[in-house]
């Protein structure tokens, strides 16, 4: 499959494939949100942290998405094209399934803003009509209201809940399953 590093451009922000070039800005955004984003997800290592473990992370989502497995879109501001945060389709199935997982992470500072979920709309058009896609799932804490607010606004619909499903911080965390399918299938 081939891919492109071409973005698909909302009101507000822009999503595209991160880049090498984007190592820097990455990391950046990983040192200065590193308590907020590792509220809701797993504990990173010290390699996790550094320009070389960046670089080595882009390069693999580079070749993920080469093989049609995962893609890791950063988002960026259309005013001033800075690095926000990032989205990613993730455990792509094909088959008789074709379905995907939606995860994110936002810049804590900006949050509340409607970017998250200007991107989450941005990736499942990309989804449903370049990578024709059947059905989007994605996994939230039950206390995270922000995020469930998130994907209801962009279509996902609550489908039950995955009792002790995601270790994060030590700990077995409860999620609330949401879905959206493509109107088109």
């Amino acid at each position: 499959m081939e891919i492109t590093a071409s973005e698909m451009k909302g009101t507000a922000i822009h999503i595209r494939l991160l880049t090498e070039s984007d190592a820097e800005a990455m990391l950046q955004l990983q040192l200065e949100n590193k308590a907020f984003f590792e509220s809701t997800s797993a504990q990173r290592s010290s390699e996790y942290y550094t320009l070389g473990g960046t670089k080595e992370r882009i390069r693999s989502y580079t070749e993920a998405a080469e093989k049609d497995y995962d893609y890791y879109f950063g988002i960026f501001k259309n005013d001033g094209n800075g690095l926000i945060g990032t989205i990613n389709l993730f455990a792509v199935m094909r088959g008789s399934i074709q379905s995907a997982y939606v995860g994110y992470a936002l810049d804590e500072k900006h949050n509340g803003q409607g970017y998250t979920t200007e991107a989450v709309k941005l990736v499942v058009d990309y989804s449903f009509n370049e990578l024709k896609l059947h059905r989007l799932e994605a996994g939230v804490m039950p206390h995270n209201l922000g995020s469930l607010r998130v994907l209801e606004k962009a279509g996902f619909e609550r489908e039950g809940l995955a009792r002790k499903n995601v270790k994060i911080n030590g700990k077995w965390e409860d999620h609330v399953q949401l879905a959206i399918v493509n109107p088109n299938d």
